[in-house]
């Protein structure tokens, strides 16, 4: 079997009849960020230098210089893994009491559209 441009779907999900759920496209993508993300390095055994490594800043003050640093966090993992299938126009964080804003700004290589991801954090 042969799937163009596709891959296993994000988060793991299984049909009624037990099949695998796959999807391609933006969705596959952005799958493929949050991957990142929310990957620490050392979790993978055959890429243990993969991952963004945020939540060893979730104990961190919530401030400009937390905000700061997971601006280029982000933006150095997201090059490094993901830099064939996208070019990062910017990465934005913002800190609101208990409450960070991600807004990540990227265009596929593929087709040169224009796209954009915002997470909250809480």
């Amino acid at each position: 079997m042969v799937l163009n441009a596709q891959g296993f779907g994000f988060p793991w999900s299984v049909t009624d009849t037990g099949r695998i759920t796959v999807s391609g496209g933006d969705e596959m993508l952005q799958g493929k960020i949050i991957q990142v993300l929310f990957t620490a390095p050392g979790e993978r055994v055959h890429k243990p230098e993969f991952g963004c490594g945020l939540f060893n800043l979730v104990f961190e003050p919530n401030d400009a210089v937390l905000a700061a640093a997971m601006e280029f966090t982000i933006g150095q993992a997201l090059v490094r893994w993901l830099k064939d299938e996208m070019k990062i126009d910017g990465v934005s964080v913002s800190h609101q009491d208990e409450m960070i804003l991600v807004e990540i700004a990227y265009t596929k290589i593929k087709d040169r559209t224009a796209q954009a991801m915002r997470i909250r954090f809480k």
